[in-house]
């Protein structure tokens, strides 16, 4: 056959296949409808598990891994579909169509916020980039800021969950599998880490540096021009230029922001020393409550999908199916399990989408337990 044949029979055939598709996938509702109506669950695994070794044994030798793949895909994609169909029901779209409906329409300008660190922190910066006059109470670590918000003593929490040169912050990540809360908005925030001292001091005095440990990560090759140089880690870089001002020793410096240097007293010996000019920091905004305000496009969710192969494939799978953008996949081990993980994933997609909400309400039946974390929308 020559190439023009080839294609018109390649082109008649995929005709024909997209005939069978539909067909397919209107038989697959109705056999999920029938079972429905005899009080069975929709979907029956075993029976397409069987269906799934006949057409690998038809498929032969040569070909049946493929033909595994692409049934296991239509099975996949007729699962998304059905889910699509019935995923308004669910318990979990009811509970973000209430928070949609629940929620003003303006997110709040004045509250009550709790943040790590002190006064002239990133996420004091972030704070006021979310709310117009924050009411800030400050908090030692990052589990004080989910503390406070599941007692209720603040409304809101702001806490850095990663960044573009660092990567994540895994104590966030870490302490989001033991607390309760919703990101109702998250910011991106432009880091600058500059050099503080005492003013007067020259470069060549500096015998210590102290700041946040994903400053210095960010700041590496800088520090490493320095030469002989002790490199001591603190809870955050605010706290690192308050302690060079308190201390008064002139061999003592911090890498920590603008801000701080007119806060504190310390002079910029220099600036600007982070390896990458474009250094952003991402920050989430956390409530007890969902939270959900108009224009939110961007949803978030932890699961742990069932230990067998394939299990996070289905997952990723969908996403594909449903033409749902995602934009962030992180892991974090479990720690009462060898080798198991829980997952943290951030996607991109209208929350009032039909494509959202299918997924919203499958989530249950494709993994092994999960944590809706809120839908919201991204301040740049």
């Amino acid at each position: 056959m020559n190439e023009q044949t080839i294609t018109a029979r390649l082109d008649a055939l995929d005709r024909e296949l997209t005939e069978r598709f539909c067909e397919r996938m209107a038989l697959g509702r109705e056999l999920a409808a029938a079972r429905m109506e005899r009080g069975l669950p929709a979907l029956d695994p075993a029976a397409e598990r069987e269906r799934l070794a006949d057409a690998a044994e038809q498929a032969g030798p040569e070909l049946r891994g493929f033909t595994t793949a692409l049934f296991s895909q239509l099975n996949d994609l007729s699962r998304a579909d059905l889910a699509r169909r019935r995923g308004a029901d669910s318990a979990l779209v009811r509970r973000m169509d209430a928070a949609i409906a629940d929620t003003p329409e303006l997110f709040p300008e004045y509250a009550d916020v709790a943040c790590q660190g002190v006064e002239g922190a990133y996420s004091q910066q972030a704070c006021t980039r979310l709310f117009r006059v924050p009411r800030i109470l400050y908090f030692k670590n990052f589990e004080g800021v989910f503390s406070a918000i599941e007692s209720g003593l603040c409304r809101y929490g702001v806490l850095p969950i990663e960044n573009s040169t660092a990567g994540s912050v895994n104590a966030v990540y870490d302490l989001m599998m033991r607390h309760r809360f919703y990101i109702v908005r998250s910011v991106r925030l432009k880091v600058d880490h500059s050099l503080l001292t005492l003013p007067g001091v020259a470069l060549g005095e500096v015998r210590e540096v102290v700041s946040h440990e994903q400053a210095l990560h960010q700041c590496a090759g800088f520090l490493k021009g320095l030469g002989d140089v002790k490199i001591t880690v603190f809870e955050n870089t605010a706290a690192a230029a308050r302690y060079v001002a308190e201390s008064g020793r002139r061999d003592l410096a911090a890498l920590s922001s603008r801000s701080c240097a007119a806060l504190y007293g310390l002079q910029i010996l220099r600036e600007s020393v982070q390896d990458q000019g474009g250094n952003f920091t991402r920050f989430i905004c956390i409530a007890r409550e969902p939270e959900i305000y108009p224009g939110a496009d961007k949803t978030s969710f932890m699961a742990v999908t069932p230990h067998r192969p394939g299990s996070l494939y289905l997952l990723l799978s969908r996403f594909f199916s449903q033409g749902i953008n995602l934009t962030k996949l992180e892991s974090r081990p479990l720690p009462d399990r060898d080798f198991e993980f829980m997952f943290y994933f951030d996607l991109e997609k209208p929350v009032r989408s039909p494509e959202l909400r299918a997924l919203m309400g499958e989530l249950d039946q494709l993994c092994e337990r999960f944590a809706y974390l809120g839908s919201y929308s991204e301040i740049v």
